[in-house]
């Protein structure tokens, strides 16, 4: 056991230690480029023929020096967005850039070009791929064997890669879950390949910021509406958003006044480097493969008054991610009495914006979780109404007898995270001591973590 808990204690040193390194480096290119650069889309058509994708110019140098004009530190290419065309040279599909007039490994040459230029390597890669059918309600064993293989593939052929950026992966629009495909093997996969790679899941419209769930680094796409709290954030974040008008190019941009470089800098890169969040700026490469002359004027403006960069010798305590899959997501459940509209469902219902809302009158509620068959746990995680406090003592049914927890949590905003040894129970109650005459109850969430 000791072995086990120290092997995770070092997991945590070096994960600490890599989040610190990221939020530091401050302000960084996020570069989308692939088919939809040749369809005037942010989603290309997954059939649309090859024949389309080719750059005569490409150039990846030319982005590394416009990075480096912008006193960035980093760039991060999308390999494969939605649509599933992979820009680098796969074996896991003749639908991949190798096979078009352009005929080059794009992943390969963006690499080579920013390590030349001093800057760090990261790369984004999409789970959703609607070319092999990795939607909704179809995903098979050999769809998440081509995902860890593709993911391999990255991981080993192209050096170091301080970040994989994941996206389309249990969005509202995309409806993959951590379940369809597990979230934890591909995690561990990513960390047996390269243990400093972070991984960063863009799942910040469904997720709270008190805490990491399935992430390294607390995500946000600003261009989706999700905005980090500068005043408030506490976990290491990184924030994006687009220069241009949209994430890939269109035939309007040469034209089209980009963001204003002065106000992107005094608006988002440096106050949200002073609130432990790492700015990743889009620019999008035209379809010669190249960054048109308005966005690179505007790198350059933004170097004249970005000089200063994160500096953190640490940051604030935050628990390690949760990474395994929520056990108690829709099982049955039972309470107290409760609020008419605010039943025992809502508490786990894999629903954030929805809650369990003890009755007034109750002076002990509780709450219950019940499931089909006793089950192995070493976590529970209680998502709180928002300014709703209240303390738990966490019991679980073993073999007819109620046994307690013994678990000190950490407390997180609004979310307490409670880790123990592992137990087995087919039930698991909470009683609960509201600080303001109600509970309220988000998401209990129920977990078999590896350590």
């Amino acid at each position: 056991m000791d072995s086990v808990y120290g092997q995770q204690q070092t997991r945590e040193v070096a994960l600490r230690k890599n989040q610190l390194d990221f939020v530091n480096l401050g302000f960084g290119m996020f570069i989308h480029y692939g088919m939809p650069t040749f369809m005037d889309q942010d989603w290309s058509d997954p059939d649309a023929p090859l024949s389309l994708f080719n750059s005569p110019k490409l150039d990846p140098n030319q982005w590394a020096v416009a990075a480096k004009s912008a006193h960035m530190t980093y760039g991060c290419l999308t390999t494969k967005h939605h649509s599933g065309f992979p820009i680098w040279a796969t074996k896991t599909t003749d639908h991949n850039v190798m096979n078009t007039p352009l005929g080059r490994d794009v992943v390969k040459e963006f690499t080579e070009a920013f390590r030349k230029s001093d800057l760090r390597v990261m790369l984004y890669y999409s789970i959703l791929d609607t070319y092999q059918g990795i939607r909704p309600n179809q995903i098979t064993k050999a769809h998440v064997e081509l995902i860890k293989e593709q993911l391999r593939e990255l991981l080993t052929q192209y050096g170091t890669i301080d970040a994989l950026v994941i996206d389309g992966w249990d969005a509202p629009w995309s409806r993959i879950s951590y379940d369809d495909i597990p979230f934890d093997d591909i995690y561990f996969l990513v960390k047996s390949l390269q243990p400093n790679c972070l991984v960063m899941e863009l799942n910040s419209a469904k997720y709270p910021g008190d805490a990491l769930f399935y992430t390294d680094i607390k995500s946000y796409e600003q261009g989706a509406g999700q905005f980090i709290s500068k005043e408030h954030n506490k976990l290491p974040a990184m924030a994006c958003l687009p220069l241009q008008q949209n994430w890939f190019w269109k035939s309007s941009f040469p034209t089209t006044p980009v963001k204003d470089p002065k106000q992107l800098i005094h608006d988002f890169v440096i106050p949200y480097n002073q609130a432990y969040c790492n700015f990743m700026l889009n620019v999008a490469p035209n379809k010669d493969g190249l960054i048109d002359q308005n966005a690179l004027a505007a790198l350059e403006e933004m170097g004249k008054v970005y000089t200063a960069s994160a500096s953190y010798q640490e940051l604030p305590d935050y628990a390690y991610p949760i990474l395994a899959s929520n056990l108690a997501k829709d099982v049955e459940s039972n309470s107290s009495w409760s609020d008419d509209m605010n039943i025992m469902d809502f508490a786990n219902d894999d629903n954030f914006g929805s809650a369990w809302v003890s009755n007034s009158s109750t002076s002990k509620p509780w709450y219950e979780l019940s499931f089909a068959r006793s089950i192995s746990f070493n976590t529970v995680v209680v998502t709180e109404g928002r300014d709703r406090p209240s303390s738990y003592q966490l019991t679980y049914l073993k073999d007819g007898k109620w046994e307690a927890i013994s678990a000190t949590p950490t407390i997180q905003g609004r979310i307490k995270i409670f880790r123990f040894d592992s137990v087995i129970g087919q039930k698991i109650r909470l009683t609960i001591t509201p600080s303001n005459r109600q509970a309220v109850l988000s998401e209990v969430g129920v977990y078999q973590e590896r350590r």
